[in-house]
């Protein structure tokens, strides 16, 4: 076989949400790059599937490009994966995709589950056009991007993580008071809720436990009122 990344998205949360083709297609690579090779390991055993794994991570990407690249240049092929979802969508990898297309190595993406087009697709708000923003810089430069995406006329798509997920809500309600908003927690999970309303609102209803899980946040359109 010639040298070839496959980029292979995988469920975000229901381990049934992933195709035959992914299976398939991970049963034949040599080698698998992974975020966590814990949370990779179950989605393998849980198809039967036995793969040597290579940690590939955010901080372990830049120093480990060239050793992938070198296997990939012995005739080896290779899947990158993410903990859940589509690879390179707000997780690592686009840096070794780019290197491996400068040196002429075919890569070949499978589709899958990708929590921002699911959460987009079932939150009811205008999809024919949205910008997705992924997470907002934790500290240096987010009061700016907030301020920016605040004169967003488009819809808006943001991820945000269990730490954060009170503070923004509350950043909603000073940058986006009057637009609405859909927040998606733990999609295709087994404890999946949706919280819709104004900032405000929203505000009102936090529950005073403490809330966990991935959440995707959806922001409707300047002007665009519910019905």
């Amino acid at each position: 076989m010639e040298p070839e990344i496959f980029v292979i998205a995988t469920p975000i949360g229901n381990l049934g949400d992933i195709s035959f083709r992914a299976v398939e297609t991970l049963k034949t690579v040599d080698f698998i790059l992974c975020e966590d090779t814990r949370i990779t390991s179950r989605l393998l055993k849980h198809y039967g599937i036995k793969k040597e794994l290579v940690s590939f991570n955010a901080q372990s990407e830049s120093r480990k490009i060239n050793k992938v690249l070198e296997r990939l240049r012995n005739d080896e092929v290779c899947a990158l994966v993410s903990d859940a979802g589509t690879p390179t969508i707000s997780d690592p990898g686009a840096r070794l995709i780019n290197e491996a297309i400068k040196k002429g190595i075919k890569i070949t993406g499978i589709p899958g589950p990708n929590a921002a087009i699911l959460g987009l697709s079932i939150s009811g708000l205008p999809t024919d056009s949205f910008v997705f923003e992924g997470f907002l810089p934790q500290k240096k430069g987010r009061q700016k991007k907030l301020k920016e995406l605040s004169t967003e006329k488009r819809t808006i798509v943001l991820y945000e993580s269990t730490y954060r997920i009170e503070k923004i809500i509350k950043e909603l309600v000073e940058y986006f008071p009057e637009r609405f908003v859909v927040i998606h927690r733990e999609l295709t999970k087994m404890h999946e809720e949706t919280w819709r309303g104004y900032p405000s609102e929203l505000m009102e209803k936090l529950p005073e436990r403490k809330i966990k899980g991935e959440f995707v946040i959806i922001i409707a359109p300047i002007n665009w009122v519910e019905k």
